[in-house]
């Protein structure tokens, strides 16, 4: 029979480490829909969800596995999603389990002390080994609770803590691409947010790009290398300049490049095969940076957020978008709503919900695009955005009345009810 051990660094249920934050409310729509971006409301609780709710304050708090770090390039920022994320789960309806994976792939106790996974200046948090190792039990029947356990150490194999539903804070390769979707999967583990299928193929900027073809998604002109070489005189003359050179299945904006002339091009494909074995070479889109949220609530129904436009992006350092900028020392800033003309909002708004469906995708995307003067183009997708403080994803639905924590809450009670 398993024991059950405890780590000064986990949070047991009714634990007083557990932190006082703000109350919050589910709220939900009935129905697929676009918001107008004029009106600042707070969507109407659905009956579903209402049930949900109430059920939940009746009983002990809902455990949930903060999942955060990875090995991926974007291991700080996963941190920094996570720390804001356990700041703004309510203490009386949740306890927060927080696991680390360190930058080698151990799975560890987390951090409880949110301020550690905070950025300061240039200083990015990270996930330290401190040697114990955990992982989840695999098999467990329908509708049981899952389990951790210690697998080094005196304590291998006993039980470091069971718990309900996991919240992946795991951006980029081995997190975000599906890959710890179908772990949970084989666990019989509910989890936040999108499956397999739509996690891989978001993942991947070639194949979202291929999906949104399908759709009727307009998108811009691309060349894919799947092995380092120059490209040649018919494709730059297929391409124009500028172009930007990106690791298909990257995010936060690392290991992408903007070239303005050919002779630099090399240069930036070496960089991005540094981070990749697939290159996306994307001619430049002419047209104002716009992003827009896409939230599935706990009766399936979607709603697209306001719109946000990005400014300032090419003043940077890095001449666009870059990491820097959205993480470090921004230049960037937002307009929420975007100011857009009253069509352009709502073909952003429809085309994120296409693309949301084209993917197959389950509770939340980001959907960014280009405006041009002949309308929206589709740039990528995120599926699972940042969560840190000034993440658009998060700052688009507080335009329309929906707090931070009643989108967490919005986004564990889908989960409960999609699997």
């Amino acid at each position: 029979m398993w024991r059950t051990w405890s780590c000064p660094c986990s949070v047991a249920p009714g634990s007083p480490n557990c932190r006082p934050v703000e109350s919050l409310s589910v709220t939900t729509t009935s129905s697929d829909s676009v918001t107008n971006p004029t009106a600042t409301t707070t969507a109407t609780p659905s009956a579903t969800a209402g049930a949900t709710a109430a059920t939940q304050h009746d009983r002990t708090p809902l455990r949930v596995v903060v999942l955060y770090g990875g090995q991926s390039t974007e291991h700080s920022v996963s941190c920094i999603s996570a720390g804001a994320i356990m700041d703004h789960l309510d203490p009386e309806r949740y306890t927060v389990i927080p696991v680390g994976i360190t930058q080698d792939g151990a799975w560890v106790p987390g951090q409880l002390d949110t301020a550690q996974l905070r950025a300061e200046g240039r200083t990015m948090p990270t996930v330290e080994d401190q040697g114990t190792h955990l992982m989840p039990v695999l098999g467990q029947a329908a509708g049981e609770p899952g389990e951790l356990r210690v697998v080094t150490g005196q304590h291998a194999g006993e039980t470091f803590s069971s718990f309900d539903l996991v919240f992946p804070v795991l951006h980029g390769v081995n997190g975000e691409d599906g890959t710890v979707q179908g772990l949970l999967d084989l666990a019989g583990i509910p989890y936040v947010g999108n499956g397999v299928l739509a996690s891989a193929a978001g993942m991947d900027k070639v194949f979202t790009k291929r999906l949104a073809r399908v759709a009727g998604i307009p998108v811009g002109q691309e060349i894919v290398l799947e092995q380092q070489r120059t490209l040649t005189a018919e494709e730059q003359e297929q391409l124009g300049l500028p172009v930007f050179v990106k690791p298909a299945r990257g995010g936060s904006s690392i290991g992408i490049s903007k070239v303005d002339r050919w002779e630099d091009v090399d240069a930036a494909i070496d960089l991005a095969f540094a981070h990749d074995s697939k290159v996306l070479i994307e001619s430049m889109i002419h047209g104002r940076e716009v992003e827009c949220g896409v939230l599935q609530h706990p009766d399936g129904s979607l709603v697209a957020s306001v719109p946000a436009m990005l400014e300032g992006t090419e003043d940077g350092a890095e001449g666009f978008y870059g990491f820097d900028a959205k993480y470090v020392d921004s230049t960037v800033s937002a307009s929420i709503p975007a100011p857009l003309t009253e069509e352009d909002t709502r073909q952003v708004q429809q085309w994120a919900i296409e693309t949301f469906r084209a993917l197959g995708c389950e509770g939340l995307a980001r959907v960014d695009f280009f405006v041009t003067k002949n309308g929206p183009v589709l740039n990528e997708i995120n599926t699972l955005p940042g969560f840190t403080p000034i993440s658009m994803y998060p700052q688009m639905f507080l335009a329309q009345g929906m707090e931070y924590e009643q989108l967490l809450d919005t986004l564990i009670q889908r989960a409960r009810v999609a699997r």
